[in-house]
Order: C-alpha cells, then sequence, then structure tokens
C-alpha cells in the first residue's frame, strides 16, 4: 500500500516517465550530434596535414563542402532535440497541473507552508529546466571522456592536461554547489517576503491612502526588498565567480593546449593539424561542464522546485475516487465533534454534537473565539474532524467528493472574496459557461437581482478580485448568491449580516425563509440579534463546547442574561 509520504516523489517520476520515449529520442540524437563534433577536428586535421601539403584547392573545396553538409545536418539534429525537449518539458507540466493546483489550493485553505504557496512556481521551475539546453548537457556529458581519449591518441600530454583541466573544472562545479546554495536560498526567501509585503499592501491600498500611511508602507516595503537586493547580490557574486572561474580556465586550457601542441610540433612529436584538433577537441569536451556551471542557478532553482514539489504532493495525497452518492436531503447530524486548527494542538472544537432537520434554521452563537468560525470550516469539509464525524443525510461528509459536497453545502464566509470575471461568473462559483437560470435564480433567492441590475452591465458587470468597487453589502450579498447557486440543500453563513443594513438584513431573512420553504436546512453563525430571527433552534458555544442546544427562546432564556431584551429584538426583526 502507497504511503502519503511516497505519493509526491512517486507521482513526479511517474510524470517525467510518460517521456521516456521522447528522452530515447533525444540521445540517439546526441548520438550523432557528439559523433558530427568531430567534424571540426577532422576538418582541421585535413587541411593542416594535406591540403596545405598537397596545395591541392580541389582537396580544400571538397572537404569544405562536405563539412558544411555535415555542420548543416548537426544543426538541424541539435535543434530537433531541443524541440523535443521542450515538448517533454511541456508534457510534464501539463500531466501534473491539475494534481499541483489541486493540492496547493487543498494545502493553502487549512495552512500556511511555503510548498503550498509556489507550487505551481515551483512546477514551472523544474519544466524550466527540463526544456533547457542545460539539460541537455546531460546526454552530452558521457561524451566528454571519449574526446579526451581522443585527444590523447594525439599525444600522451595532450590527454593528460585535457583531463587535468576537466578534473578542475568538476571540481569548480562541486565548489559551485556547496558555497552558492546558501546564498541562494536566502536570496529567494527574501524576495518572497518582500512580494509578500507588496501584495498585501496592495490589496489594502484604499486603506493605506486614507489613513496617510503611504510612507510608512514604503518604508516597510522597501526594508524588505533592501534585504532581497542585498541577498541576490551576494548570491549572483558567489554564482558569478564560479562562471568567471570557469570561463577563464576554459580559455586558458585552451591557449594551454595550442602552446603545448606547438611545443611538442617543434619536437616533430605531433602534426599542426593535430595541435589544431586537440584544441578544438578540448573545448567540445568541456563545453557541457562550463554549461552547467553558467546556468547553475537554474538547476538549482529546479532542484529546490522537485523538492517542494514532493513535499507538497507527499503531504496532499490525491482524492480517492468515490461512489457518487444521489443528492441527500437536508439531515445534518453531529456526533462528538472534535477539531485541532492546522498547525496547532489544542482543539478548538470539542465532543460537539447537535442535528438540524429539513426545513429548519439553527443559529450558532457565542463569544468570540467559542468555534463558531471554526464549526462552519470543519462542516463545509474545509477542516477535516480529529475526532467524531459529521453526516449529511446518514452519509459521513468523506463519503463525498469535494466538488459534489460543494454543489450540496452552500458556504457563505465571514469575509467574502471575489474573483477576477463577471459577476455572473461569480455567482456561479467560476463556471466558465455559467447557467444563466441558475445564475438569477441564485440572485432572486439573495435578494440581490434587483442590484445587480442596476450595476453598469448588470450580471456581466467585470469586477477584480484585488480592488473591486462594490461596497460591503453588495459583496456580501453577491457571496450569498453564490452559496445559493445550484440549489444546496445545507446552506451554512458566517456572520452573514455583518456588512448589510436594515433593508439588506430584512432581505436575508427573507433568502433564509425561502430556503426553509424550499426543504433546505440553514445554519447561521451569528453575533447580531437579526441574524437569528428565522431560526428555530439555537446552538451555543463556549470555549469550543456546546453549552446549550434548543429551541431558540428556551436557550435565550436560560442561558443569555438579557434574554427578554433579546428576544424581543428578535421578535420586532432584528432592528438594533
Amino acid at each position: 500500500m502507497q504511503t502519503n509520504a511516497s505519493y509526491g516523489p512517486a507521482e513526479l517520476v511517474a510524470a517525467r516517465r510518460q517521456s521516456r520515449g521522447l528522452y530515447w529520442f533525444v540521445g540517439i540524437f546526441s548520438f550523432f550530434a557528439n559523433l558530427l563534433m568531430l567534424t571540426g577536428p577532422l576538418y582541421m586535421l585535413q587541411v593542416y596535414d594535406r591540403v596545405l601539403g598537397s596545395r591541392s584547392e580541389a582537396t580544400l573545396i571538397a572537404l569544405s563542402l562536405l563539412v558544411v553538409f555535415l555542420y548543416g545536418v548537426m544543426g538541424i539534429l541539435d535543434y530537433t532535440r531541443g524541440r523535443i525537449m521542450a515538448r517533454a518539458g511541456a508534457r510534464f507540466q501539463s500531466s501534473l497541473d491539475q494534481r499541483v493546483f489541486d493540492a496547493m489550493v487543498r494545502m493553502s485553505s487549512v495552512r500556511t507552508m511555503p510548498a503550498a504557496q509556489t507550487g505551481l512556481a515551483d512546477l514551472e521551475a523544474v519544466q524550466r529546466l527540463m526544456s533547457s539546453p542545460v539539460l541537455m548537457a546531460i546526454f552530452d556529458i558521457p561524451w566528454t571522456p571519449l574526446f579526451l581519449a581522443g585527444i590523447m591518441l594525439f599525444h600522451p600530454w595532450l590527454g593528460l592536461l585535457a583531463i587535468v583541466g576537466g578534473l578542475i573544472l568538476i571540481s569548480i562545479t562541486i565548489l559551485n554547489q556547496i558555497f552558492s546554495t546558501g546564498p541562494q536560498q536566502r536570496a529567494n526567501r527574501a524576495s518572497h517576503e518582500a512580494q509578500l509585503a507588496s501584495d498585501q499592501i496592495r490589496n489594502e491600498s484604499e486603506m493605506v491612502v486614507s489613513m496617510g500611511m503611504r510612507k510608512a508602507a514604503f518604508f516597510r516595503w522597501n526594508r524588505a526588498r533592501d534585504n532581497a537586493l542585498t541577498e541576490s547580490v551576494a548570491s549572483n557574486d558567489v554564482s558569478g565567480t564560479f562562471v568567471s572561474m570557469t570561463k577563464t580556465l576554459r580559455l586558458l586550457l585552451q591557449s594551454a593546449m595550442l602552446g603545448l601542441g606547438a611545443y611538442l610540433v617543434l619536437r616533430n612529436e605531433v602534426s599542426p593539424g593535430a595541435m589544431i584538433a586537440a584544441s578544438i577537441l578540448m573545448g567540445r569536451a568541456l563545453a557541457p561542464i562550463e554549461l552547467a556551471i553558467g546556468q547553475w542557478q537554474m538547476v538549482q532553482r529546479a532542484r529546490k522546485g522537485w523538492a517542494s514539489l514532493s513535499e507538497l504532493l507527499s503531504k496532499v495525497p490525491p482524492e480517492p475516487e468515490r461512489t457518487e452518492l444521489p443528492k441527500p436531503k437536508a439531515k445534518l447530524k453531529v456526533e462528538n465533534l472534535t477539531v485541532v486548527p492546522p498547525d496547532e494542538r489544542k482543539a478548538s472544537l470539542k465532543n460537539v454534537n447537535f442535528h438540524v432537520e429539513p426545513g429548519t434554521a439553527l443559529g450558532v452563537i457565542g463569544s468570540s473565539g467559542a468555534g463558531k468560525s471554526t464549526l462552519a470550516r470543519a462542516l463545509t469539509g474545509v477542516w477535516r474532524p480529529a475526532g467524531g464525524t459529521v453526516r449529511l443525510d446518514s452519509a459521513s461528509l468523506d463519503n463525498y467528493a469535494p466538488e459534489v459536497l460543494g454543489r450540496h453545502i452552500g458556504y457563505l464566509p465571514q469575509r467574502v472574496q471575489l474573483f477576477d470575471g463577471t459577476i455572473a461568473e461569480n455567482i456561479a462559483r467560476l463556471d466558465p459557461s455559467p447557467d444563466a437560470t441558475k445564475v438569477v435564480a441564485a440572485a432572486r433567492k439573495a435578494a440581490a437581482h434587483e442590484m445587480i441590475l442596476e450595476l453598469p452591465n448588470g450580471y456581466d458587470t467585470r469586477v477584480s478580485g484585488t480592488n473591486s468597487r462594490l461596497s460591503g453589502g453588495q459583496m456580501q450579498r453577491i457571496g450569498l448568491a453564490r452559496a445559493l447557486y445550484d440549489d444546496p440543500v445545507i446552506v451554512i453563513l458566517d456572520e452573514p449580516n455583518s456588512n448589510l443594513d436594515n433593508l439588506g438584513s430584512q432581505a436575508l431573512n427573507q433568502a433564509i425563509r425561502s430556503l426553509k420553504e424550499a426543504g433546505s436546512a440553514v445554519l447561521i453563525m451569528a453575533h447580531r440579534p437579526s441574524a437569528i430571527q428565522e431560526c428555530e433552534m439555537l446552538l451555543m458555544l463556549d470555549q469550543g463546547m456546546v453549552a446549550a442546544f434548543g429551541p431558540r427562546d428556551e436557550v435565550l432564556r436560560d442561558r443569555v442574561k438579557n434574554a427578554a431584551q433579546l428576544q424581543k429584538t428578535v421578535a420586532l426583526g432584528g432592528v438594533q
């Protein structure tokens, strides 16, 4: 049986193996491309040792035409393998896009985790490496010993010089890995923190401007940005040092090869053509190593991305296949529910028991921190219970796939967030082809239809998730319409009237009455008495435990000191 820890690495390897056939083609093309790399050295041998000696122009022309043809074939092979690797990288990313996106969203909904925040960026970093010339250098590196052996055939001293130079370059690569990893990680972390600070300030730009916080906000962001720049410069200094060392050493080795070759020519131990050919072969032998060092930051980023993806996918295994159940009745039963928030050890809900019947509304009250929002997250399946069960029409919530459960349970969170798109798309839960009939029906149930029609383009009015011009009340009513889309059997409203005026609260109560008449069940997490006007039942939470559960008026009478005043307020329709 596969454990969660093995999911991430196994999934990444499986996605990479999908292009195994393409890698074989790249390997075959690399074989012939590297063979054709011998064209230059052989051409130099023939020119210096034969053509110059025979002074035959016909031989020179024939050799030159052959070289042009061979280099053309090599260029085609090199271009083709580059395109193949680009498609292998695209296939890798495409096969994991949905899986990584789903894991990122699921993990971000329950906890703060760096891998969750950068999941898609990590996947793109791996794809970029797979499509880059750096990875193709892996197919070329096995030819390095063969090229060095070819140099050895010309003369042992030339081969020894090439081998020593290659070992020095490999040592520089290892040192580059050792010394550049830390600075690169610090630079990435600092850059990410600066980006988060920028995003937060941009999202709250109205408050920053209205409260005269621009200078302070700039100072805060600039401090993070300066740190990121400092770390980035330090990282570039380290990697740049090794790149410069590699480039300088390669040029020095080529000159040394020519100098040593010239010395051997003077001693009549090698021919002039061999001297030039050895220099060309050494440059070709060391080229993949130099390329790897020059693009080492890309390699490091991809390695970090691979590790982060492995961690993310291991912590968030794929959703298991579930038998699709028929549409449930609005019967909700909570048994000994205990919920521990992510990244915490203390339970926010302890042994909570209650039930809700079709056509009824349950109000959940309690002081701040009593566990109301935690209960809402548990009932929607966002947070998994640490103990106990939540049953919808006798079936545990785990028996429903998340997408299916989302159709049965509508949720209005305490803070409503709209997404970039039209109002119709937001109400239809980002469906790319929203059902206009269902959209309008949901808006009518939320008493938002007339309000939406007054907007510039009605349901086609575009809104922005980061800078919407809608008021808090308008966003809340659109959020309520989104919760009611597609006729869910359970509707959970977390502080639904926190941004509504008296008219909006009355519209909300009318929507709740309509839901009950249709046989749905409604749960309302509330602070304001007006929110529980339509509730027949009341659940009181105190420090995560059930303090009272029963008919609304009885709970108010037994548990609330100013019960008479609250009952009067509720009876009058929640007028504050």
